[in-house]
């Protein structure tokens, strides 16, 4: 073995999103069981055996899993490693493709297969740790899946046809994972899956979303729940007066609504109208106060005019929402809209619309946060940076929203909650103190 090659040691570098964090983290702990030593994204790529656990969903993200596949590729060839093995989203949607172009892998794993990198490994699977995981996040906070896939097929994403259709943990499995996460320290669970909001409709037949959030925000520790990633068609309605009357369901949803003008959503699949979609936000707003709202649009979708952009902009002027990403289309293979509509826009026409609708946004949320100048909220402390502790109040999600940073003139615990008093805001983050 190369000298600089750690024996009996795994390392795992996660791509892409907190669902792919989470399998990672199974999968640690499964290492662990085999006595095996296990890095999560080491700075230096060292191990016996390297796990890359990829992201497939647009251009960019699938660019970078391929990248770091290739770099890893270079080490082996060497000897600075030994084994790679690749999983999740890129490797179930390309695996045969990229089998033949980077021979060096020594094995591909889908994103449901990969308790089979054990077997190939010689070693055994655990099933009594099911539900076991290493946490990777600082330990105060964790990611909670409660599905895979995605029944919905919008145009644009190939996420259904690397997950495939949509499959619901039942609940006792859900609540035995919380139990087992808060009797590690964790008081903030993020819930996540592809669509919160169609949970439960493929075994109850009907979203059991708001039964699930209210148990899990009964079991005792569990002090803030945080949703990702609902979906504004078929919402369960009967989610908000839980969102709006339990202390420790954060009021913070992330709904992914991509666009207004009604023929860009046709074209899209995303079976709703601007209509719905403004009537929907109405509701929300109306029955859960004070919530902040985060949503993801899309600029540059095939045949989108400079009436359905202008649209869009007047959309984000009036809804104000507390927090707004946005990203240019990106042709994806296998897609519908990859398979059906011409990608005829312009990447500088893209780049502008993208540009623009941010700076339209930037002034919403400089003015939202300077609205809290003054105010005090229950604010965890994530961790120490500089002078600065770094918070976060219910109404942001950890490494996408806004942070809170508190002068450092005496110790904070990490992990705990305190109220914090904000002084001063900027476009990107609060400023306050102690009370």
């Amino acid at each position: 073995m190369h000298s600089n090659m750690r024996h009996n040691s795994v390392d795992i570098i996660t791509l892409g999103c907190s669902k792919n964090l989470v399998d990672s983290e199974k999968l640690i702990a499964q290492f662990r069981a085999e006595g095996l030593k296990v890095r999560h994204d080491p700075d230096k790529v060292s191990a016996e055996t390297v796990v890359i656990n990829t992201c497939g969903f647009i251009g960019d993200a699938q660019e970078e899993s391929i990248n770091m596949i290739l770099e890893c590729a270079e080490l082996k060839k060497a000897g600075k490693v030994g084994k790679i093995y690749v999983m999740g989203c890129l490797s179930q949607k390309f695996h045969k493709e990229l089998m033949a172009e980077i021979p060096e892998v020594d094995g591909w794993y889908g994103k449901f297969d990969w308790g089979g990198i054990l077997k190939e490994m010689g070693r055994k699977w655990h099933g009594e740790y099911e539900n076991e995981r290493i946490i990777t996040t600082p330990s105060h906070y964790a990611y909670l899946k409660i599905a895979e896939g995605c029944n919905r097929g919008c145009a644009y994403c190939a996420i259904p046809l690397m997950t495939g259709k949509y499959q619901s943990r039942s609940q006792e499995d859900i609540l035995d994972e919380a139990r087992k996460l808060v009797a590690k320290g964790v008081k903030e669970i993020q819930l996540i899956a592809q669509d919160l909001t169609y949970y439960g409709t493929d075994i109850a037949h009907k979203p059991t979303l708001a039964e699930l959030v209210q148990r899990l925000s009964d079991l005792p520790g569990v002090e803030w729940l945080r949703l990702h990633y609902g979906y504004p068609n078929n919402f369960p309605f009967d989610l908000l007066p839980v969102m709006r009357e339990r202390e420790n369901v954060c009021k913070y949803m992330d709904i992914a609504l991509q666009h207004i003008s009604d023929p860009v959503l046709k074209r899209m699949h995303r079976n709703i109208t601007a209509q719905q979609t403004r009537e929907f936000l109405a509701r929300i707003r109306e029955e859960v106060p004070g919530i902040h709202l985060r949503t993801t649009l899309m600029v540059g979708f095939p045949g989108e005019t400079d009436d359905d952009y202008a649209q869009l902009v007047d959309f984000v002027k009036e809804q104000r929402f507390e927090r707004m990403g946005a990203f240019a289309y990106c042709e994806v293979d296998g897609t519908y809209s990859a398979q059906h509509y011409k990608d005829d826009i312009t990447d500088e026409i893209k780049q502008a619309r993208l540009s623009r609708l941010m700076r339209v946004q930037q002034e919403i949320s400089a003015s939202i946060s300077e609205s809290k100048v003054g105010k005090t909220f229950k604010t965890m402390i994530d961790r120490l940076e500089g002078d600065y502790y770094v918070g976060r109040t219910e109404f942001d999600s950890p490494e996408v929203d806004p942070e809170v940073l508190i002068k450092a003139d005496r110790e904070l615990p990490i992990g705990e909650f305190v109220n914090v008093k904000v002084t001063e805001a900027d476009a990107f983050d609060l400023y306050g103190k102690v009370k």
